[in-house]
Formats: C-alpha cells, sequence, structure tokens
C-alpha cells in the first residue's frame, strides 16, 4: 500500500510547494488534487495550489519529480446533480483530466457528483439523481477506457454517500474493468453508511482510499452532511474505526495507493506512521 498526501497543505502556495512540503513530512506521494480549465490569476500571482488542466504535462511532471514525488492520483470532483453551465466542474473537466492524468502516468481519476447548488439539483428524485450521474460521465469513461485510465468514484455527495446509491451508478456505468472505486473512509461515514460496508460490498472494485478520521462531535452531522475535505484530527483518534477497515481492505486484496486527507503537518506524520503500523499488523 502506497501512503500519499492531499496536496493542499500550505495555504496560500503554489502547487509545487505543496509536493515539497508533502516531501518535507516523509511522504512520497501526492494527488494533483485542486485544477482548473485555461489559466486562473491565483497561479499567476503565486497565492493558489492549482494545476491547469491544459497545462503541458512536462511542466507538472518537472514540480513533481524536483519534489521527489510520485503522482498516484488525479482529482476530478464535480458537480454532476445541477444542469450543465460553463461555470460548473463537469464532464468536460473529467475528461481533460482523464487526458492530462494519463500523459503524467497516473492511473486513478477520482469523481464524485458533489452537493447541488440550484433549486433544480435539489429536487432531483433518486431515479433522476442517478441518471443525472451516469449521463455526465458516460463519456469521461469511454475516455477513460481508451486511455487505459482508472475512472474511481468518491462516497461525496448523497448519492455516492450510500452503498445503494453507489451500486446503482456502477451498474449503470457498466465498465468494470475501467470505472471502481476510491472509498473516502471519512466521506462514507459522514455521509451515515459504514466504510466497512464498502469493502464488503465492492471488495476489489475499490482502486484508491482517502484516509479521514472524524471526531466524535460530528456524530450529529451523519447522515445530513455529505462529504468534507480534510479531516483536523489524525488516523485513530476518532469514531470510524480505522484500524478495522486498514485490516479489511488488507484481507480484500487490495494494495493500491492510498491518500492522506488531513490538515497538520503533525497530524499528517501520525496518520502515516499509524497506517504503516496497522498495515503491517
Amino acid at each position: 500500500m502506497k501512503i500519499g498526501c492531499f496536496a493542499l497543505v500550505e495555504p496560500f502556495q503554489l502547487m509545487a510547494r505543496q509536493f515539497v512540503a508533502i516531501k518535507e513530512m516523509g511522504i512520497s506521494c501526492a494527488d494533483i488534487t485542486d485544477n482548473h480549465q485555461g489559466g486562473m490569476l491565483g497561479v499567476e500571482y503565486g497565492f493558489s495550489a492549482s494545476v491547469s488542466l491544459d497545462s503541458h504535462p512536462a511542466k507538472i511532471r518537472a514540480m513533481a519529480a524536483a519534489a521527489g514525488i510520485e503522482l498516484t492520483a488525479f482529482c476530478a470532483h464535480a458537480n454532476l446533480l445541477d444542469p450543465p453551465s460553463p461555470d460548473v466542474y463537469g464532464t468536460n473537466e473529467i475528461i481533460k483530466a482523464i487526458r492530462l492524468a494519463a500523459l503524467l502516468g497516473i492511473q486513478d481519476v477520482i469523481t464524485t457528483e458533489g452537493d447541488p447548488k440550484t433549486h433544480h439539483g435539489e429536487q432531483l428524485t433518486r431515479a433522476e439523481q442517478i441518471f443525472a450521474t451516469v449521463e455526465k460521465l458516460r463519456a469521461p469513461v469511454q475516455w477513460a477506457a481508451e486511455l487505459g485510465v482508472k475512472l474511481l468514484l468518491e462516497p461525496h455527495g448523497r448519492l455516492t454517500d450510500t452503498v445503494d446509491g453507489m451500486g446503482a451508478v456502477l451498474e449503470k456505468l457498466g465498465h468494470p474493468e475501467t470505472v471502481g472505486i476510491c472509498l473516502d473512509t471519512g466521506n462514507a461515514w459522514l455521509g451515515g453508511a459504514e466504510p466497512l460496508d464498502y469493502i464488503k460490498t465492492f471488495g476489489s472494485r475499490i482502486g484508491h482510499v482517502h484516509w479521514k478520521d472524524m471526531p466524535q462531535d460530528m456524530e450529529a452531522k451523519r447522515g445530513t452532511q455529505f462529504g468534507c475535505g480534510m479531516a483536523v484530527i489524525p488516523l485513530g483518534d476518532g469514531v470510524v474505526g480505522i484500524p478495522a477497515i486498514v485490516q479489511a481492505l488488507k484481507r480484500s486484496g487490495f494494495d493500491g495507493a492510498t491518500t492522506l486527507e488531513i490538515f497538520g503537518v503533525e497530524n499528517v506524520k501520525l496518520s502515516a506512521q499509524r497506517l504503516r503500523a496497522w498495515w503491517q499488523g
């Protein structure tokens, strides 16, 4: 199992610095986290850790190599429940992420449906949520299959934060050799599911893991909040039951790349140390 880090470690710093900061914590793998189409003022003026989907791959490859970082995932978290719009991260951006990931030699592109932000999206029935999500992912799946990239769905919304919702999307998308799951331990738990049930139900279709633990005071929000960006405590200090999840993944045959989505240098270091011990245990 590879242990990587969410590439948003230091605020108001460029992506190149995020890679260096990750390496300084003793971690050698990372993802491409925030990204955008075209250019971005924040990147040009040095205060945003984002990568353009239109970048030449050599530019990104050089940043990672300079820091001694292996890139193991490309985040393409989208809004798949609201109507398409030029200002909404959706199908076009996911396709660009897949194409750039392939050029970079990154196998895992991770997406999800996200939270709707319009009345239309909020009012969708369960069947309509599934249709909207699958429709917007049809073309990305075809690109992923063509380029040999895995498109992984992460629990990060009212649909994918349930085992049955995730299963319905996977079934309708097909392409089991291309489409899989990025298990986010914190998101699944926060959405009201049990991470262990994802492992039991989907097994080998889990291709990547986002590690987060949740403090006990988040219990009140279970089933009402669908996803969070980063955990604020180290793995093992919360109520998600990370050691049991680690062992279940190991028994399932998982041996892929993972990402620590945890805020704070000491929290990241302690989490990596514990994760290695649990995996070996």
